[in-house]
């Protein structure tokens, strides 16, 4: 079965940046990770989870929240089987648990998340 497992999360000041990467494992008959879309999402404490960053398979279309606009970058290695997030000039409201998810048949496949601290 296809496995998400998000990495990179940590403590940062304000101002600064981290990268977060997902790695992508376990396809099964039909897919490869070329063939899938890919997005992030995050849940800060006591909120809803919300939609970060998107990319298509080839990486020819990409989307962002509107707070995150010129600040995060979305991109893949199909080579690697890995989606990245490149956040800079962190926000303390950018604190969240970080995921990477897919979505197979119409069933959507999520990591177990990182943690992502912005603070002073």
């Amino acid at each position: 079965q296809v496995q998400l497992v998000e990495s990179g999360g940590g403590l940062v000041q304000p101002g600064g940046s981290l990268t977060l990467s997902c790695t992508v494992s376990g396809f099964t008959f039909g897919f490869t990770f070329s063939s899938l879309d890919l997005r992030w999402y995050r849940q800060a404490p006591g909120k809803e989870r919300e939609f970060v960053a998107f990319i298509s398979n080839l990486a020819s279309s990409k989307d962002y929240k509107d707070s995150v606009k010129g600040r995060f970058t979305i991109s893949r290695d199909n080579a690697k089987n890995t989606v990245s997030l490149q956040m800079n000039s962190l926000k303390p409201e950018d604190t969240a648990v970080y995921f990477c998810s897919t979505r197979l048949s119409g069933i959507d496949v999520w990591g177990q998340g990182t943690q992502v601290t912005v603070s002073s």
